[in-house]
């Protein structure tokens, strides 16, 4: 699921982007309405959270363009206006929840299940391929009938291989999805964690090296 963070403030968009990366998400962050409606031509989202207070086009001109450009993407406001009026405005504009700020972390993130939930079904919280089968919801991992417990780093690698069964992913992509790199630091991360996934997974669910290139999880 991929979501996009519209914030002027750089604390709150760096925790919100860390915070949403660490649940399994891919987080794209804009810190004005001009990146961020480019953004969302460029890019195919799942959900956006959206501040008023941006520089230049403000939050409801951004969530104007955005339900004409994308009428079925649910947008979530965080803001710190409270008044009723700018609540209704933005209702009126499309938003499918608001969300004051302060905030707390848990209720941000049950709200955004809720609309991915209505976006997408309840089926989407499931991903197969051979025996693996992931709850994105519950976050719980199972070989056949056996639950494995994972870590979040390797719950997130494992969700892009069945994901993408079948098709060989390259550490580079790897990296820029669950690390959030968007180059190669020179590190080895990616081999230790696949290392640690085949310990934890065992034969019935392999993952091949491909070499020079990376990874791929067979379905057989």
């Amino acid at each position: 699921m991929r979501i996009l963070v519209i914030d002027d403030e750089p604390r709150i968009l760096g925790f919100l982007a860390r915070g949403l990366a660490a649940e399994g998400y891919t987080v794209d962050a804009a810190d004005n309405g001009v990146d961020a409606l480019r953004a969302a031509r460029r890019n195919g989202y799942d959900l956006v959270l959206l501040d008023l207070l941006l520089p230049g086009i403000d939050g409801l001109s951004v969530l104007q363009a955005l339900g004409h450009a994308h009428p079925e993407l649910p947008v979530v406001i965080v803001s710190a206006r409270t008044d009723l009026p700018t609540k209704l405005r933005g209702f009126g504009l499309g938003a499918t929840d608001y969300l004051s700020k302060p905030f707390s972390v848990d209720e941000l993130l049950a709200r955004i299940r809720v609309q991915l939930r209505k976006t997408h079904g309840e089926h989407n919280h499931l991903v197969r391929a051979g025996t693996i089968s992931l709850d994105l919801a519950r976050r719980e991992v199972r070989v056949g009938d056996e639950v494995v417990q994972l870590t979040d780093r390797e719950f997130r690698v494992l969700h892009q291989l069945v994901e993408h069964a079948g098709e060989v992913l390259s550490r580079e992509r790897l990296l820029s999805e669950v690390w959030g790199y968007h180059f190669d630091p020179g590190s080895n991360v990616v081999d230790v964690c696949i290392r640690r996934l085949r310990k934890k997974l065992g034969a019935e669910a392999p993952i091949e090296t491909v070499r020079h290139v990376g990874y791929r999880l067979t379905e057989a």
